[in-house]
């Protein structure tokens, strides 16, 4: 998704850019940009999730279950642990706190790529569909880092429904597919124009390159192409590592029940029988 993963090394550091499109609207060719425009560790929400241990994602999901719960406070403060350290962030779940993230951060400059709705739902839908099957919890259950991915999915999914007006404590991925569509996209963004002040926020799309997002941020243009990633190509690449490493996983779980069986059986019969 992202690129490769940064860890940051000092907690002291605040979020100073934050870009805001949802997931699936050039997330990873923004947070490319920002690493090569701002000094610091860059969050990229989906590649963090899925590279970082059991706490990060679950620190998450407690962000969406306790504002869920209204409790503010608690959701600031989860908010604030998890992305303590980065000096700018894209993709979910930061863009999809962007109220909150404006509390924690309130002088960070924001902004908001823009993508065709229709071409974006469909992406959307797709992705859903291929990476969150009913099976997924079962078999991703012995994996540290990832044995919290379905339930994030699964209050991702209800977040997004809120937004198409759906509001439903046990919606799915499926309820998602079922019942979002493109209209998600714009109401996102009206909920970010909502939140940030408009000396703070700008609008671009990824076709205007390096120009607006240079001179918005105070830096110089960087000599070389802006960067072009595809989303879609970069989700499907990690949705097959995460495949290849359950496989891996569970052979070496029924080789070891095998082996363990095989042990039994051996001594049942030379020192049992």
């Amino acid at each position: 998704m992202g690129g490769v993963a940064s860890i940051p090394t000092d907690p002291s550091r605040k979020v100073q850019v934050i870009s805001a499109g949802y997931s699936r609207t050039g997330t990873v060719s923004m947070s490319m940009a920002l690493e090569k425009l701002v000094d610091g560790p860059v969050l990229h929400g989906g590649t963090q999730i899925l590279v970082r241990d059991d706490d990060y994602c679950s620190t998450w999901i407690k962000a969406y279950e306790a504002r869920e719960a209204g409790n503010k406070e608690e959701t600031l403060k989860l908010v604030r642990k998890a992305t303590a350290g980065f000096v700018a962030t894209a993709d979910l779940p930061p863009s999809d706190f962007i109220p909150e993230m404006m509390e924690v951060y309130p002088d960070a400059k924001v902004v908001l790529v823009r993508r065709d709705p229709e071409k974006w739902w469909n992406s959307v839908a797709t992705l859903t569909s291929r990476t969150t099957p009913s099976w997924l919890g079962l078999v991703v259950a012995p994996i540290p880092g990832w044995r919290y991915i379905p339930t994030f999915a699964s209050v991702y999914s209800r977040s997004t429904l809120r937004l198409a007006g759906v509001n439903e404590k046990n919606a799915s991925p499926a309820d998602l597919i079922k019942r979002g569509g493109p209209h998600i996209l714009e109401a996102h963004h009206e909920k970010v124009r909502s939140a940030v002040p408009k000396g703070q926020l700008l609008e671009m799309d990824l076709k205007d390159g390096w120009g607006p997002l240079c001179e918005f941020l105070g830096v110089p243009i960087p000599d070389e192409p802006f960067p072009r990633a595809n989303d879609g190509a970069a989700a499907d690449a990690y949705a097959t590592k995460v495949l290849l490493r359950v496989a891996q996983v569970w052979l070496g779980i029924f080789s070891v029940a095998g082996g363990a069986v095989y042990g039994s059986i051996w001594l049942w019969k030379n020192y049992v029988s």
